[in-house]
């Protein structure tokens, strides 16, 4: 009987310890490669995404379903500019537990190709240009550690920052207005409607180039850029993210800025296929995107 019921004691003593290991799951880190054939390609399987266009409401409807599904409240921002519809999406985390972060990138294509020496009136496909900052936010709503959290984190989706300089005949049909657009329209509305101000906003748009380089834009908050950098160089990322300022970028960090809220874009700006017809999937790196995300990752889980 002694021997029986040392037995049943350590068996018993070892299922709880191996229940206890499966109840406490090991920590999610960015995985750029599922980002990439993931989110990346799910996109551009829409085809161009231009605002107002049927793709590009497939496309907030996908990102819609990957943060429920990933467990964030959602919500929309539906307006109209220009007669043509636009609609910003919002991801919520942590509500309330801290002073507010804001990481956005935006999801519209650009609908013509006009730096393309060959088909300038074609439509962008965008993998990069698009899809790889929205596959950056995607991932993280699934991997971030939410216990690690001391801020509340919003993950937001900008329509219509890819319009600049053209206007809406590029986008409706007849009639419509043939006034210029500006830049970032839907980042635009979104600040001028915040009721909160939040603590830090950092954009992430053009990061999936293989040859990646990403250099201080110098209109970005610099302490902000000298922190993601910090954490970069500990990462071992110093050969991408490389800490001097070369370009000066309106994008949808731009508002935020306006509005006195620190504000920075992460950006890979020396991209060949910038608003041309090669902006495609196979231009796009899964390791750049995880360089970007594991910064990102770090940063909002030790912040």
């Amino acid at each position: 009987m002694r021997i029986l019921r040392a037995i049943f004691i350590l068996c018993f003593s070892l299922t709880i310890i191996s229940l206890a290991a499966c109840g406490s799951a090991a920590p999610r880190i960015f995985d750029g490669a599922r980002a990439h054939r993931t989110h990346v390609i799910a996109q551009t399987n829409f085809g161009a995404r231009p605002t107002g266009s049927p793709a590009n409401h497939a496309t907030g409807d996908y990102i819609l379903a990957q943060l429920t599904e990933a467990g964030w409240k959602t919500e929309t921002q539906e307006f109209a500019y220009r007669g043509v519809p636009i609609r910003n999406i919002v991801g919520k985390q942590s509500e309330g537990r801290g002073p507010l972060i804001i990481l956005g990138a935006h999801y519209d294509t650009r609908a013509r190709a006009d730096q393309d020496k060959t088909d300038p009136n074609a439509p962008v496909l965008g993998a990069n240009d698009g899809a790889s900052g929205v596959a950056v936010l995607l991932e993280l709503a699934r991997v971030l550690d939410r216990a690690r959290l001391k801020n509340e984190v919003w993950l937001v989706f900008f329509d219509a920052e890819d319009n600049g300089d053209l206007n809406a005949c590029a986008l409706i049909a007849p009639p419509c207005d043939e006034t210029r657009w500006q830049w970032s329209i839907g980042a635009a509305y979104f600040a001028a409607k915040l009721n909160a101000k939040p603590e830090f906003v950092v954009i992430a748009d053009m990061i999936g180039d293989a040859e990646q380089n990403i250099y201080y834009e110098q209109t970005s908050d610099k302490a902000l850029q000298e922190e993601l950098w910090k954490i970069a160089a500990r990462l071992g990322y110093t050969r991408e993210f490389i800490p001097e300022f070369k370009w000066a970028i309106e994008d949808d960090h731009t508002p935020f800025l306006f509005r006195g809220i620190r504000a920075a874009v992460l950006i890979d700006f020396d991209y060949p296929y910038w608003h041309t017809t090669q902006d495609t999937v196979d231009k796009v790196s899964g390791a750049s995107l995880e360089r970007v995300g594991r910064v990102l990752q770090t940063w909002l889980e030790n912040k």
